[in-house]
């Protein structure tokens, strides 16, 4: 598995929270099991006390966008480096599974699941892979959906560093949402407009009989 995958690891759970519409759906056990995937061994390991231990890795991740997104790299590296720290990953190489055009193993990098509990082995393949993508691509390629609320986070992966938003759907009720404003501003504008020239006409005298 190659590393640049485990960066949606980060990515899946910072969005599971959107605190600007009060919305949170890591509530539950199950709603921690549910984000490592096709993992099943790992999700296995969840137990009621990860659901608080998730929402602080959470809460320290989506920082690491927020810098990212206030263009403060350093805090963004600060931030991301501690998580490194506190949560050290295994790797290991693997190939086993999988096999090249002339049957050998296709070898790559894998991070083993750590021993201890199933947030810390979750932590350790989010930060790798956020690092990986951070240091591949750019701090600026962390983003935050600039849809009003929405602000989930994003790794921007086109070729010209121009996404803005986390789906089609946000991306489409922003351009909506501009396009009204637009159309608004061009009738108050009009309406202005018309009200100046009103002003501007010379009054008709009147004519005495």
């Amino acid at each position: 598995m190659e590393l640049a995958y485990y960066s949606d690891y980060a990515v899946r759970l910072v969005n599971t929270e959107e605190p600007a519409r009060n919305k949170d759906i890591l509530t539950t056990v199950e709603a921690v099991r549910d984000l490592f995937g096709a993992n099943g061994q790992a999700a296995r390991r969840a137990t009621d006390a990860d659901v608080t231990r998730f929402r602080s890795v959470r809460g320290r991740l989506r920082a690491v966008f927020e810098a990212a997104d206030l263009d403060d790299e350093t805090l963004a590296v600060d931030l991301l480096n501690s998580l490194l720290l506190e949560f050290p990953v295994s790797p290991q190489i693997s190939g086993h599974d999988t096999r090249d055009e002339d049957g050998k193993p296709d070898w790559h990098m894998h991070l083993a699941d750590h021993p201890s509990n199933a947030t810390a082995g979750y932590a350790a393949i989010a930060a790798m892979g956020l690092a990986f993508h951070l240091t591949s691509h750019g701090v600026d390629r962390l983003g935050l959906c600039e849809a009003a609320p929405c602000r989930n986070a994003y790794l921007d992966t086109s070729t010209n560093r121009s996404r803005r938003y986390c789906s089609d759907r946000c991306a489409t009720r922003a351009n909506v949402a501009a396009y009204r404003a637009r159309k608004r501003l061009e009738a108050e504008r009009a309406a202005e407009t018309g009200r100046s020239a009103e002003k501007a006409q010379p009054s008709t005298p009147s004519t005495d009989r």
